[in-house]
């Protein structure tokens, strides 16, 4: 990495988990000019986080990579500023991402960042996007904010189960069954908790997973398929949440 670079990261499912709870959050209240400028904190939040997380492995370069780091803080706090004075409820999200953040950072220094636990909290990090989005556009915290943040964690969870499977995982018979089994609990999950026709939001990822897990197909090809579904969740997901009785 040359010194003067800038730092960006290049998890392309990373762009997805932090725009998409986002947008199903926001979309589940009311848009507000503020929208823009919580997203934005949210996004310097994320940028800030990377080059963090990489200091830890990445000692000849740590300087470059937290001076990076504190530039995109400084930047989220800054655009975090007037959805503050709009909704100052707000600030109590940095409990949960104070409390999560240093998991992830314990992996980065374990160098196991590929862990699925390590993957189940940066998911949830990125979930509660979602339950602050809705919480600005007018939401409360109510039910639906729950099942913002539930239905993006299961989403993203079932992602992160079929990434492993056709790569890093591919040969284990385990962690196939695993993804399989938890793609059929998903499906049963929003009817138990009211929410039935939300099941149709999970078809997909679920189709997926049975017809491409544990198979060996190309890097392009997968993030395809994950891009396509993230889009087709999102769309789905604002479509059906009308559909829960008031």
């Amino acid at each position: 990495m040359k010194r003067r670079s800038v730092v960006i990261p290049h998890e392309h499912g990373g762009w997805a988990m932090i725009s998409v709870p986002y947008a199903f959050g926001m979309m589940a209240g009311t848009p507000q000019w503020a929208h823009a400028w919580l997203f934005l904190a949210w996004l310097f939040f994320y940028l800030s986080s990377y080059p963090l997380l990489q200091s830890f492995k990445r000692s000849a370069s740590r300087g470059h990579l937290l001076r990076w780091s504190a530039i995109y803080g400084m930047a989220a706090l800054g655009c975090l500023i007037p959805a503050l004075l709009v909704r100052p409820e707000l600030i109590w999200f940095g409990i949960p991402l104070l409390a999560l953040l240093p998991i992830n950072l314990a992996y980065a220094r374990r160098r196991a960042e590929r862990a699925i636990a390590n993957d189940l909290c940066a998911i949830l990090i990125f979930s509660l996007g979602g339950a602050a989005a809705y919480l600005l556009g007018g939401g409360a915290w109510d039910g639906t904010m729950a099942v913002v943040v539930l239905f993006s964690l299961m989403h993203f969870t079932g992602s992160a189960f079929f990434v492993k499977t056709v790569f890093r995982e591919r040969m284990s018979p385990r962690w196939l069954a695993s993804a399989r089994i938890y793609h059929i609990v998903i499906l049963a999950v929003p009817a138990l908790i009211g929410y039935p026709w939300m099941t149709l939001a999970f078809v997909y990822s679920t189709t997926r997973t049975f017809l491409y897990g544990g198979k060996m197909i190309r890097p392009w090809k997968a993030g395809i398929i994950e891009i396509a579904g993230a889009l087709q969740f999102l769309l789905l997901a604002i479509g059906l949440l009308q559909f829960h009785p008031s």
